[in-house]
């Protein structure tokens, strides 16, 4: 690609698919070229062009240059992201604010904008920002909560969740231990506290708030006696992070996400060590069965970490877009990141975590599946195109991992083959959200649930009468108990 190239590409980045389809429309008739006059100057059917003008698809480099000459103009009016007039403008807000997740979830119809009057445009675009501003208003308590985790997601996905600096503190923390290959042992583990000058003390009477305490007067590090369902190199290396990466106390909610994402990195970046992980994904890439089962059985790690330590390493060195969810058996969001395009739900302000994972998606699927050993695989077909995904419940049968990637990537993945599959709407509020007429009628008056809700999600639960509630579940509930 030249350079010049590339320099489009930035450009075009910087507009949307649809202010671009705008700016195409107004040159086209300010020449007086109809959809079809055009389409026939750059050898493309009229159709084509009606829904490049619509924002429905992508435009390349080449077509949009042709285009651009076709209308006398060039490329860089065209990539202009600033609206041709007041009239665009409007267009452009109201055409956003119906395609958003906020706007889908009311369950209104769409509105033809292009063919309003004008005073009507004007009109709906000031009753979106309003309601915009309404339901933020009703966010307005774990505000913090939803901006923090929204932002951290967003940089996180800026960097195809590898971030290079904590990938070379882990590889210092290793070098301390004499590591080679394999397994990080819980011996090599113990002798990086050691080279850091932390005596270790197991206790029994930790405060039940607290994973660890660590005594930096004394460099003694307090930790829980040992429990069979959790790996104690992962609480030592978590606790040891804040020490290494040089952690005070958190000034605001979203520095303590932050400081809490760095040190889960840094532990599975010792535990799964770039220098061995990233050979043994790319041969299994070349044999086509990447598997988070063999990450986890090589280094001895949780179900969870190896499904994190993965996204940290597929984009940057194996070249896959991936998603990854941890959702509650109630449905609730835990923790998502994603650069694959999935669509999760989100509130207003754009938060995932507490929001309800679609009933079709394989993290919600996989908790009605009997056998909790074999690894389970799905394709889901969603209005952004077709994910598949392998997911599985974690010890505890409260929350459940899924990863996966788009469709044209599953070739390289163990459990490709799977002929599950389940087809989403979300976030359509008609897909699974939204309960059947005859039993609203019948109950939604006479329903009073209490909902049961993780409390770490308490911060970020989706807003509502009853927030963390089914409505659906609970009418079923009451239908089936009615007789």
């Amino acid at each position: 690609m030249t350079s010049n190239e590339t320099d489009l590409r930035d450009a075009e980045a910087e507009a949307d698919t649809l202010s671009i389809g705008r700016r195409i429309r107004f040159f086209r008739k300010q020449r007086g070229l109809t959809l079809t006059e055009l389409g026939e100057k750059v050898g493309r059917a009229a159709s084509q062009i009606s829904t490049i003008e619509n924002g429905k698809r992508e435009t390349s480099v080449t077509l949009l240059s042709a285009i651009a000459k076709a209308l006398h103009t060039e490329v860089a009016e065209l990539i202009d992201p600033t609206p041709v007039d007041g009239r665009q403008a409007l267009e452009l807000e109201a055409e956003r604010n119906q395609a958003s997740p906020m706007y889908s979830s009311l369950g209104l119809p769409q509105v033809r904008i292009k063919s309003l009057p004008h005073d009507a445009l004007e009109a709906i675009v000031g009753l979106q920002r309003q309601l915009g501003q309404v339901l933020e208003r009703r966010a307005a308590t774990p505000e913090e909560a939803r901006r923090a985790n929204r932002e951290l997601r967003e940089r996180m996905r800026e960097k195809n969740n590898y971030f290079a600096d904590l990938e070379a503190q882990a590889a210092e923390l290793l070098r301390l231990a004499d590591y080679e290959s394999g397994t990080v042992s819980q011996r090599q583990t113990a002798m990086i506290a050691e080279k850091l000058g932390f005596s270790l003390h197991y206790v029994s009477d930790l405060p039940n708030s607290t994973r660890s305490i660590s005594d930096t007067a004394n460099n003694r590090l307090y930790l829980p006696n040992a429990d069979a369902a959790a790996d104690p190199r992962s609480h030592l290396l978590t606790s040891l992070a804040a020490h290494v990466l040089g952690h005070d106390s958190p000034k605001d909610f979203s520095e303590f996400l932050q400081q809490r994402v760095e040190a889960n990195y840094l532990a599975a970046a010792v535990l799964l060590p770039q220098s061995a992980a990233v050979p043994m994904l790319v041969e299994e890439k070349r044999k086509r069965e990447i598997s988070v089962e063999h990450l986890r059985d090589m280094f001895g790690v949780s179900y969870e970490m190896a499904a994190h330590r993965f996204t940290n390493l597929a984009t940057e060195h194996l070249g896959l877009p991936v998603h990854f969810m941890k959702v509650h058996r109630s449905g609730t969001i835990h923790k998502a990141y994603s650069n694959d395009g999935l669509p999760y739900p989100t509130d207003p302000l754009g938060a995932i975590e507490g929001q309800f994972a679609c009933k079709r998606f394989t993290s919600r699927t996989v908790f009605r599946v009997a056998d909790r050993f074999s690894p389970y695989y799905q394709y889901t077909d969603t209005p952004e195109g077709s994910f598949w995904c392998t997911a599985r419940v974690l010890p505890g049968g409260d929350f459940a991992i899924s990863v996966g990637v788009p469709f044209a990537h599953v070739k390289w993945f163990e459990g490709r083959e799977s002929p599950i599959r389940s087809k989403s709407a979300c976030p359509d509020p008609a897909c699974c959200r939204q309960a059947p007429e005859d039993l609203a009628e019948k109950w939604e008056n006479q329903a009073l649930p209490s909902a049961q809700m993780h409390a770490s999600l308490l911060a970020a639960v989706p807003p509502g009468a009853v927030p963390g509630v089914d409505d659906t579940e609970v009418y079923e509930f009451l239908e089936r108990h009615s007789g």
